[in-house]
């Protein structure tokens, strides 16, 4: 069974490109989450405050993404629509942006922030020591905990980011258009 307008004329009707765009950009955020969360919980890979950061963005757009759906689908006006689909955009390249640093970090391209990279210094006492190593878990910005072809789970920020990105910008020259 096809999905066109002679298939199901109500799908035709409601499929404007920025529902499909702001669909595809909310699954495809939802998906990274669950990713993320899956690296975290099930397989123990701890994120380091640079990780936690990128999610912001994918904690943005699942909502976001299905607000600009469900405008799309009512038939919201379409400088509605634009402006939705470009604060998406623009959230995901900053994402884009955050995950290329981390990166770099991650490479030794250039130094990371200084909470989770560099020397770890000030231990205490040595009467403490052993308690606050108990204690503390520093998940460190500039060690690469786990890499699939060569590119941490970092690198696959910025290409996810860049697909939503890319879709994002689909979705606004498909609706100018229309």
């Amino acid at each position: 069974m096809t999905l066109d307008a002679t298939a199901n004329p109500s799908y035709a009707r409601n499929a404007t490109p920025a529902l499909t765009a702001s669909l595809a950009i909310m699954a495809i955020a939802a998906a990274t989450l669950a990713g993320a969360w899956f690296f975290q919980l099930v397989l123990e890979i701890l994120p380091c405050p640079l990780c936690l950061e990128q999610r912001y963005a994918y904690y943005f757009a699942v909502p976001f993404a299905a607000l600009v759906a469900l405008a799309a689908a009512k038939g919201a006006p379409r400088p509605l629509l634009l402006a939705g689909l470009a604060l998406l955009a623009l959230a995901v390249l900053a994402n884009t942006w955050l995950g290329t640093y981390h990166a770099g970090v991650e490479w030794g391209l250039w130094q990371g922030p200084t909470d989770c990279t560099g020397q770890i210094g000030n231990f205490g006492s040595a009467g403490n020591l052993l308690q606050r190593l108990d204690t503390v878990k520093v998940v460190r910005c500039d060690e690469v905990q786990w890499r699939f072809l060569g590119l941490s789970l970092a690198g696959y920020n910025v290409l996810i980011s860049l697909l939503m990105a890319a879709i994002a910008a689909w979705g606004i020259v498909r609706t100018a258009k229309t």
